[in-house]
């Protein structure tokens, strides 16, 4: 299941992101990789334990917390503290395939976590760089995902995945994991696809409509009996 959230972060958010972040110093991004990753792994990163990482990661999980549809694909238990990225073309800078770690801990607040879902925020625009694509391999083949900046992606941690090389520019990015209450993907899948249809029905209808009433209490029964099954 792959799930595109637009407009997580308001455009004047990520101008205030960016400004932070430019002020800010940068370090290899293999500080956080793993012994695999780390051989495919090209770019720069802020220090995950610094002051600007961790408060911007807290203004990204109180917006995450506000999104009905990220909450709808995500349902999210543990959401790991966000982290930032940057891809240059001056320094050739690409994330090779791979697949993320199956578990995380961070190291500031003891959190470890199943990774269930990979998050990839955008705070670049499209047009601000060449390459940088986030290509993702699933059942269904490659996907290539390179959106605006704001807008979010959630794609199974398990995916094998990699950046392209950015030939222009920059790519600016935060990115994390975090743990479902529904750790079957396929039901979560499933629960993502019945609260896009119960929402679409209750602009229809109202949410008092007895149809759109029934639903839900489907929804609900189904969130209680796949959490943490």
């Amino acid at each position: 299941m792959l799930i595109c959230v637009p407009n997580v972060l308001s455009k004047q958010d990520v101008a205030d992101f960016r400004r932070i972040m430019d002020a800010s110093a940068w370090e290899d991004g293999r500080s956080t990789a793993g012994a695999q990753s780390a051989l495919v792994k090209r770019n720069e990163q802020l220090p995950p334990d610094g002051e600007a990482a961790r408060k911007l990661g807290n203004r990204i999980i109180s917006a995450l917390t506000a999104n009905p549809r990220f909450l709808s694909a995500a349902v999210p238990q543990h959401i790991f503290p966000p982290l930032f990225n940057r891809y240059t073309a001056a320094a050739g800078h690409r994330f090779g395939i791979h697949v993320d770690n199956a578990v995380r801990g961070d190291r500031l607040t003891g959190l470890r976590i199943r990774t269930d879902l990979s998050v990839t925020l955008f705070l670049s625009e499209p047009e601000e760089y060449d390459g940088g694509e986030l290509v993702i391999e699933d059942l269904y083949g490659s996907h290539e995902v390179k959106l605006p900046a704001g807008d979010l992606v959630l794609y199974p941690a398990s995916s094998l995945h990699m950046v392209t090389p950015v030939t222009r520019g920059a790519r600016v990015a935060s990115f994390f994991w975090l743990q479902s209450m529904i750790r079957d993907a396929h039901a979560r899948s499933m629960i993502f696809d019945l609260d896009t249809a119960i929402q679409a029905l209750a602009e229809r209808l109202g949410r008092d409509d007895p149809e759109t009433v029934k639903l839900t209490g489907i929804y609900h029964n189904l969130i209680r009996y796949w959490a943490e099954v």
